[in-house]
């Protein structure tokens, strides 16, 4: 049995045990509160920065763009310009249509062996619409935490809150957002360990940032709902750490300095995860290049002169131990 959800598990508790207890026992309000939330967003940059360039410098020696189309050819045969495309344009077309769309997951199918040995393929819509879902509301939760960082907050800010909140449900009202959000990481966790192929293939990587960002989604809802916080001392503590003069207000309950260290985790953690798809989606040769190759000669850029030791060179340099050895040789002096 695949025990890799279960470690992870473990190692959110672990987490939360450790913030709630070293601000509510120990005090370290100042630890969890702005060194630790400083420290991980130094990693995340540096991390994030490093992985890019590494991947920049990385050669690409062949044209390798993963296509599900027909290539431009004979004028009479109709190419798919975004499935295959063969112009900056149709290239830029189809990167948009993968990161706001996830038009390759759309279209991603599962195959089983059905009864008399016959292969059926069926279309997995539903982990493309909670993965869309997911990000969509993952972005939308992200964007709604400016009102914490900024003052004034910014109209588009209120904005996006008032869509968020639009059914007024309760007070304060129901954000749609954090709710998909947590069923959407319901959704992949369980299919992750229900599916016995996804829990096979699945390491302890693939379940601690679900664990994780399900453990920042529910200590959000908690304290939305649930559990009173100080707000004003809330916003007082995060304009301070974004103005780099940080503060710790009394009254802010240890539930907030959890989900800050679960948020803190996840951002340390980002650059070196299966998360830096965010930025590796943009540096893929199977997505961001042309398929060109049947019109233009592709030069490999890393194709430089490398001294080579011909055969001739080496049976020079062996011929007599080839000789004593008995291996044929094309010269015998």
């Amino acid at each position: 049995m695949n025990i890799n959800y279960l470690a992870s598990l473990v190692a959110v508790i672990v987490l939360f045990l450790l913030a709630y207890v070293g601000v509510e026992a120990a005090g370290l309000r100042y630890f969890f509160g702005v060194l630790l939330p400083y420290l991980a967003v130094i990693i995340f940059i540096v991390g994030f920065v490093k992985k890019i360039v590494g991947w920049a410098k990385t050669p690409v020696p062949f044209r390798i763009p993963t296509t599900c189309g027909q290539q431009e050819t004979l004028s009479w045969i109709k190419p798919a310009k975004i499935d295959n495309p063969t112009t900056r344009s149709g290239v830029f077309v189809r990167m948009l249509l993968e990161v706001l769309c996830f038009r390759s997951l759309f279209r991603n199918t599962t195959m089983e062996l059905r009864e008399e040995n016959k292969l059926s393929y069926e279309w997995e819509k539903w982990l493309w619409l909670f993965a869309l879902l997911f990000h969509y509301s993952f972005l939308t939760v992200l964007l709604r935490h400016l009102r914490f960082f900024l003052e004034p907050v910014p109209g588009c800010v209120k904005f996006l809150e008032s869509i968020d909140g639009f059914l007024q449900i309760g007070l304060p009202g129901i954000m749609i957002s954090g709710i998909l959000l947590l069923a959407a990481l319901l959704f992949l966790l369980v299919r992750r360990i229900i599916i016995p192929k996804m829990r096979y293939i699945s390491l302890a990587s693939d379940y601690f940032p679900l664990f994780l960002i399900i453990g920042i989604a529910i200590t959000g809802i908690l304290m939305r709902y649930f559990i009173r916080v100080d707000i004003t001392g809330i916003k007082e503590l995060t304009i301070g750490l974004v103005t780099f003069h940080p503060v710790i207000p009394e009254g802010i309950g240890g539930l907030f300095y959890v989900h800050l260290f679960f948020v803190s985790v996840l951002i340390a953690y980002f650059p070196f995860s299966k998360l830096m798809h965010l930025g590796g989606i943009f540096m893929s040769p199977t997505r961001n290049v042309t398929t060109d190759t049947r019109a233009t000669r592709y030069v490999n850029p890393w194709n430089y002169d490398v001294e080579v030791h011909t055969y001739e060179e080496y049976e020079d340099e062996f011929r007599e131990k080839m000789i004593g050895a008995g291996l044929p040789v094309e010269k015998e002096s």
